[in-house]
């Protein structure tokens, strides 16, 4: 019996390893974006703690805090502006992951049925050769017979 041998399992294969691929670009960027998330909440919680600890502090301390936080302020909207980015990005990175593996999806589908016609043609194949021999069979013997 022959062997199945289907003409696009190399794109099927390199769809999988963009798959992969794409996976593993997202598992990276997720990963970024919430180590960013952690350093913004991280500064936004120093901040607070600074505010709440200045109540009762002297008017030196308060004017130093105001002059650095102007600074803070800064980077607290460089790192929301990068979270953004990176959330985008990873919607992006989503969108792109679902694209490839429906493609990925419907050549498995294809081969599927290729494979489901090779293994009926190779049914069909091997019904005829059996059938061939039977009638030749038949026919020897009842040529022996006379």
């Amino acid at each position: 019996m022959k062997r199945f041998v289907w003409r696009l399992k190399r794109v099927l294969d390199i769809k999988t390893s963009q798959e992969q691929t794409k996976r593993t670009e997202l598992l990276e960027l997720t990963e970024r974006l919430a180590m960013t998330q952690g350093q913004l909440l991280m500064r936004k919680r120093i901040l607070q703690d600074i505010i709440n600890g200045l109540t009762n502090k002297r008017l030196s301390e308060q004017e130093f805090f105001l002059k650095c936080s102007g600074t803070s302020d800064e980077l607290i909207k460089k790192l929301e502006n990068e979270v953004s980015e990176l959330e985008s990005a990873q919607k992006q990175k989503i969108a792109d992951v679902l694209k490839v593996k429906r493609a990925k999806e419907g050549l498995e589908k294809l081969r599927d049925e290729a494979k489901r016609e090779f293994m009926k043609e190779q049914e069909r194949l091997e019904q005829k050769e059996l059938d061939e021999r039977a009638t030749v069979s038949f026919a020897r013997k009842t040529i022996n017979d006379y």
